[in-house]
């Protein structure tokens, strides 16, 4: 039996304000249907430590719990569900405890009240509903609807002195609810409503000042901030706040101070307008105030906007106005929106760290970044994040000497996960990103350790080669060896309305190889990446961040190939690095073709290969590159034989067209030791196993699985006689099947926990190359399964042999 441990995982946050929160040492969002668990305090920083599985729509809501009962997790989801999560004792892990079903549409918004084991939802029903956690399960105590209708996007609670909560609530409006329940009355009641904003409101947030009054800050989509404060009632008091004169209001309608009262009749609260917060260029998406340490530090608030900015605002004692005290994320310059690479597409969140000592931000293409602050620099000193995938992963692939991952997804990008080695410490990270593109990508395949093709939507194949900048940086935090290759352009910028990754050179340089300056482009109008600039910036002692990812890691592209007249749907890259085979969708014979392109002159190899009547899922070379293997949704697999005087040539040699009673989904060569066997997997539940005997192709092996196999994959080489194939399921399920090298009998299934398994279909898995070089050497340990899901995610687990 062999053993599975999960050594990395990936995937994007979701891009909801209220899909996020952090509590000590643990950063907790939605990514996909799932929900992603961050130590960001890790001395050792590997990224996301679990993915909590269990809803099945995208998870837009997250609060960590931390109450009477221990620490929860309370997620909201697309699924119209509340799922309650609570730590197992001992250890870091969550299980799910409850799955709360009373809402109608979409759970927007989650509010914890921790010390009264209380928590508010509200949803795309038109509904906020309380519920009380203090029992063994959380039950519905009101429901409330919204009058008039809109939808609930941020809810804040907070209890005062006397026990008695308030409650207040926004959302596809331009005004604040405000709800009270009295110590001994059973259900909230409103009593207040707020204007004066003139957008949606996205976030609320409730902090207490030493002089005992709340301030309210309200987030929205016109741009500004608003604060109200809530002050017990005097009686020789009737407003308070923003001391603003009949003069200076009377053309400002928007600035009205009328005071609200909440309250029982015994107690009342003014509620009165505070202060605007004007600075922020864009849609504000949330607002949160700094954790309190001591009554001495001064009030701070955090808001994230879709301007690319975080904003610290403090008040300015001597002015007696909120400033703008710090701005992190982008300055002007960088805010192009023109260009793939010209906008991070905002900050949809911003978190506080719990000490306070450091915030974060999630922004469009679901990535994290941190910044701390320094006392010694008196400077917020950014860190490094962590990445992933926002959509479908659809395949990856290994470098062919093991030096990196790529993976390609649904969400237009192609990503290079590669291991940062450092004082003993060995941990995974996103350290470029080739290619950012206008169509959802769907497979990829490497070459050389310096070249990989990848297939889209858009019916054509893309040819990228690494630039210099990449080369050196991985030789840095990897200890790969760099390239020999002097003719590499330095790095790789977009043009304006563009999908071709244009090579720049640096200055002074001859013109790089091929078209790198096309279309009259010269390097100043190529961008910030250009030239020796793009290079500088990744001078790195550590893995990019997001800026440098989003902007300075693109690859610059070396060729197109045309031919397919639908979406390209599978690619496989000859051993040699000679030829690669590629495929599209089809629904007839006529585009159900296998083309083979010359990886020297990337020029089509005539006449391509036709033999199926369905697409072509997958495509696999033999370790001696002698067969091309090919499998489809017409349930049958082929098999070509290379010419032995022609290279390029390929011809039928054997085939099977009813190989399973349903489409055939992957397909793989078992290693070189193994005489020409071959593994087929489809959606009729089997993995067969095939071998090549006097021109056929005989079954020698069917493993039956429980559900549709979408993925398999043959490890490179055995490991005493003994081969290892790992096989992915329609339900996320991976399992490793130990198999007798000469016999070709199963000697054992090991299936992955599913704490550690991709929630959704597995769409590809890849067994790391064994020939990795690190400083000459070969590489080490247990053998490393790279697996690609639908759940967003990509993994890589450590298989120790049993």
């Amino acid at each position: 039996m062999s053993t599975a441990d999960l050594t990395f995982c990936a995937a994007g946050g979701n891009r909801h304000p209220s899909a996020a929160d952090w509590a000590p040492e643990l950063l907790a969002f939605g990514a996909g249907q799932n929900v992603a668990l961050w130590n960001s305090k890790d001395p050792t920083p590997s990224g996301i430590s679990a993915l909590l599985t269990g809803h099945t729509g995208t998870v837009n809501a997250v609060k960590i719990f931390n109450g009477p009962k221990g620490r929860r997790i309370i997620t909201g989801a697309a699924d119209n569900t509340i799922r309650i999560w609570k730590q197992t004792d001992g250890t870091s892990t969550f299980v799910q405890e409850q799955c709360l079903e009373e809402h109608k549409g979409s759970v927007n918004v989650v509010s914890v009240l921790p010390d009264r084991d209380l928590f508010v939802s509200g949803a795309a029903d038109g509904t906020v509903r309380i519920w009380d956690a203090l029992g063994d399960e959380a039950r519905l105590v009101q429901t409330m609807t919204l009058k008039p209708r809109y939808l609930p996007l941020a809810c804040a609670l907070f209890e005062l002195g006397d026990g008695a909560i308030v409650l207040a609530v926004a959302g596809t409006s331009s005004s604040i609810q405000l709800y009270f329940r009295d110590v001994d009355a059973a259900e909230f009641k409103l009593q207040a409503t707020l204007t004066g904003h003139e957008g949606w409101i996205r976030s609320l947030d409730f902090v207490q000042e030493y002089t005992g009054d709340l301030l309210l800050a309200s987030a929205s989509q016109d741009k500004f901030i608003r604060l109200w404060r809530i002050q017990a009632k005097s009686n020789n008091t009737s407003t308070v706040g923003l001391d603003l004169t009949e003069a200076a209001t009377s053309h400002i309608t928007s600035l009205s101070n009328k005071a609200h009262q909440i309250g029982s009749a015994d107690r009342k609260h003014n509620v009165t307008f505070e202060a605007l917060l004007v600075g922020h260029e864009d849609w504000i998406y949330t607002g949160r105030w700094a954790p309190k340490t001591s009554d001495k530090d001064p009030l701070t608030l955090l808001s994230a906007s879709a301007d690319n900015s975080l904003s610290i605002w403090r008040l300015d004692e001597s002015s007696n106005i909120w400033v703008c005290h710090t701005r992190l994320g982008e300055i002007s310059a960088q805010k192009g929106s023109t260009t793939a690479t010209g906008s991070t597409g905002g900050f949809w969140i911003g978190l506080w760290q719990p000490d306070g000592s450091g915030v974060a931000s999630l922004g469009r293409t679901g990535s994290w970044r941190r910044w701390a602050y320094s006392q010694a620099e008196d400077s917020w000193l950014q860190q490094v994040g962590i990445s992933g995938h926002t959509q479908e992963v659809q395949g990856c692939a290994w470098a062919p000497d093991g030096s990196y991952l790529l993976s390609t997804s649904s969400d237009q990008t192609t990503r290079m996960l590669a291991q940062w080695r450092r004082d003993g410490m060995n941990t995974w990270h996103e350290v470029a990103r080739p290619q950012i593109h206008g169509y959802d990508l769907n497979c990829v395949t490497s070459t050389s350790p310096h070249q990989f093709v990848s297939g889209a939507d858009e019916k054509l194949l893309r040819v990228f080669n690494k630039p210099k900048a990449i080369d050196e940086l991985l030789s840095k935090l990897s200890g790969t060896t760099t390239s020999v290759n002097g003719h590499l352009p330095e790095a790789a910028n977009i043009p304006v309305l563009g999908l071709s990754n244009k090579a720049v050179a640096a200055e002074g340089d001859e013109d790089v190889d091929g078209d790198a300056l096309s279309n009259g482009e010269d390097e100043q109008e190529a961008g910030p990446a250009a030239g020796h600039r793009g290079k500088s910036l990744l001078d790195l002692d550590h893995p990019p961040f997001e800026e440098h990812l989003a902007r300075h890691t693109l690859w610059p592209e070396h060729e197109k190939l045309y031919g397919h007249g639908y979406e390209i749907s599978a690619v496989a890259s000859s051993h040699d690095g000679s030829l690669i085979a590629t495929a599209c969708k089809a629904s007839s014979i006529d585009h159900a073709v296998i083309r083979l392109y010359d990886c020297l002159e990337w020029r089509e190899v005539k006449p391509s290969l036709t033999a199926h009547s369905l697409t072509v899922t997958s495509l696999s070379f033999s370790p001696d590159d002698k067969y091309l293997l090919s499998v489809s949704r017409d349930r049958g697999w082929y098999v070509y034989e290379r010419d032995a005087t022609d290279s390029k040539t390929f011809t039928k040699f054997c085939s099977n067209l009813k190989g399973h009673s349903r489409m055939i989904l992957d397909c793989s060569w078992a290693p070189q030791d193994v005489d020409y066997v071959f593994a087929t997997a489809g959606r009729d539940k089997t993995v067969k196993l095939w071998k090549l005997v006097d021109g056929k192709a005989d079954l020698v092996q069917s493993i039956a699985v429980d559900v549709a196999v979408t993925a398999v994959a043959y490890h490179e080489s055995t490991v005493q006689s003994v081969a290892y194939i790992a096989h992915g399921t329609e339900d996320g399920s991976i399992s490793i099947l130990q198999v007798d090298k000469q016999e070709l009998q199963l000697l054992s299934t090991t299936v992955i926990d599913t704490s550690i398994s991709p929630s959704a279909a597995v769409n590809a898995l890849r067994w790391r190359p064994g020939t990795t070089n690190i400083n000459g050497a070969k590489q080490d340990g247990p053998l490393q399964l790279a697996a690609a899901s639908d759940d967003t995610s990509v993994r890589i687990y450590d298989i120790t042999a049993g």
